[in-house]
């Protein structure tokens, strides 16, 4: 009886341990299509690509971080960057079911340069002379600039607001819905940071 009662409760343990490491995944079936292989294109280039169809879909047009710190030396706007990891389940939710709704892509788009950085890039990066370079630690490493704008805090997702200056206004770590990032956004531009 009682190996009976030790087995169940390891089985039980088990698969409580299995059900916390799963990531979400979607309900919904998709077809599936054979296409021909791409040419590999640099990454950057393949984030370009897709920015810009996203962009014409109506959703959120993502820029890299050069591309952002460039454009604000034409027109200020504060950052929203979307720190997040390829392994990441939560993000990859947060991608489908918050910045692509219309109205958190209007929102972003015209009040922010929207980043989406990759806490693990292996790509070093500078920002105003300081090079950021990815470092090995942990399973997968991290890039020192994912380091710095969480704080030393590594959560992912997490949603880090700058100001016009690139000077932190906030850290806002975990998943959002799109009715709990809108206050946040609003929080940021309307400046409620400063009061």
């Amino acid at each position: 009886m009682r190996i009976v009662i030790k087995s169940v409760i390891s089985s039980l343990l088990l698969v409580s341990l299995m059900a916390c490491q799963e990531t979400p995944k979607e309900t919904t079936e998709q077809e599936v299509t054979v296409q021909q292989p791409q040419p590999v294109q640099p990454r950057s280039t393949q984030q370009a690509q897709a920015v810009a169809k996203k962009a014409e879909q109506g959703a959120v047009k993502w820029y890299s971080l050069e591309e952002a710190l460039a454009a604000n030396q034409e027109t200020p706007k504060k950052f929203f960057i979307d720190v997040y990891t390829d392994w990441c389940g939560w993000c990859k939710v947060m991608d489908r079911k918050t910045f692509s709704d219309p109205k958190i892509a209007a929102y972003l788009n015209t009040n922010f340069y929207p980043v989406k950085f990759d806490a693990e890039q292996k790509e070093s990066i500078t920002v105003k002379g300081e090079t950021f370079e990815w470092v090995a630690g942990g399973r997968r490493g991290v890039n020192k600039l994912a380091y710095s704008l969480l704080n030393g805090r590594l959560s992912y997702p997490s949603v880090v607001y700058m100001n016009e200056n690139f000077e932190r206004i906030r850290v806002s770590p975990g998943f959002k819905t799109p009715e709990q990032i809108l206050p946040e956004l609003k929080f940021a531009v309307e400046e409620q940071y400063l009061q």
